[in-house]
This record gives structure tokens, sequence and C-alpha cells, in this order.
């Protein structure tokens, strides 16, 4: 494991995913450093990559879930 100089290492995640909403396909993600972004279930891989190369989505030191982790509102295409 490697160490990091950052002193909130410990205590804050690197990536916090809102809570779960059914009015719309995306939840709102916020990357420690540059703010919140809405990510639809596909995004949210390459984007926690894209900011944190090496950092395990699935940590749960590292990326917490308000709620219901690893979930999605179903959305279909056409649907606003």
């Amino acid at each position: 494991m490697t160490s990091h100089t950052n002193s909130s290492s410990t205590e804050e995640p690197l990536v916090r995913v809102a809570e779960f909403r059914t009015d719309s396909r995306y939840r709102l993600v916020h990357f420690q450093g540059e703010g919140w972004k809405p990510l639809a279930p596909e995004e949210f891989e390459p984007e926690v990559h894209h900011h944190f190369p090496d950092l395990d989505p699935r940590d749960p030191a590292r990326v917490h879930w308000d709620d219901r982790p690893w979930e999605w509102p179903a959305w279909r295409p056409g649907e606003a």
C-alpha cells in the first residue's frame, strides 16, 4: 500500500457518491479537489480512474456512498 503525504488521507474519502434520487439517471459524485459531477453508471469507474488513477472504486475507505452503493436509478433511452 502506498502512503500519501496528504494529511486528510485517513479521514476523508477521495470520492463521495450522493444520495440515491429517482428523478435523474445520474448520481452526483464528489471528487476531492474537483467538486461535484453528475455521472451515469457507465461513467463512474472511468471518472474515478481519471481523477485518481490508482484508486480502487470498490475501496470503501476511499469511496463513500451516502446510500445504496453501486445502484443507479432506472433509466430508459427516451425518458427525460
